[in-house]
C-alpha cells in the first residue's frame, strides 16, 4: 500500500463523505449509494478505489456487500502528518 493511493483516495470529496458515513457503522452498497445524487457505478468507482487504497474492507453476506472503515490506515496517516508536523507520537494534544 502506498501513501500516493491513500492520498489519491482521499483527494476526493465524494470518497470523503463515504469514509464519514461509514464512521458511524458499516452500510451496504446500496445503501451507500442512496446518500448521493450520482450513479451506482460511480459509487461502485469511488468504492474501488477506497478499497485499493485499504481505507475500507468489504464483506459479502448472501447478495448484498457491506463496506466498513479501515481505521488503521487512517491512523498511519495521522502518525505521518503528526511527524511531518514536528508533533512527538508521545505527547497529546489539547
Amino acid at each position: 500500500m502506498s501513501l500516493q493511493n491513500t492520498l489519491k483516495a482521499l483527494s476526493d470529496p465524494i470518497r470523503r463523505e463515504i469514509l464519514n458515513l461509514l464512521k458511524e457503522g458499516r452500510m451496504s452498497a446500496g445503501e451507500i449509494v442512496d446518500r448521493f445524487p450520482v450513479t451506482g457505478a460511480s459509487i461502485s468507482r469511488h468504492l474501488s478505489v477506497l478499497k485499493d487504497a485499504d481505507l475500507i474492507r468489504d464483506q459479502r453476506e448472501g447478495k448484498f456487500i457491506y463496506y466498513e472503515l479501515n481505521a488503521s490506515v487512517l491512523e498511519e496517516i495521522l502518525l505521518w502528518v503528526k511527524d511531518l508536523k514536528g508533533e512527538r507520537e508521545d505527547v497529546e494534544t489539547k
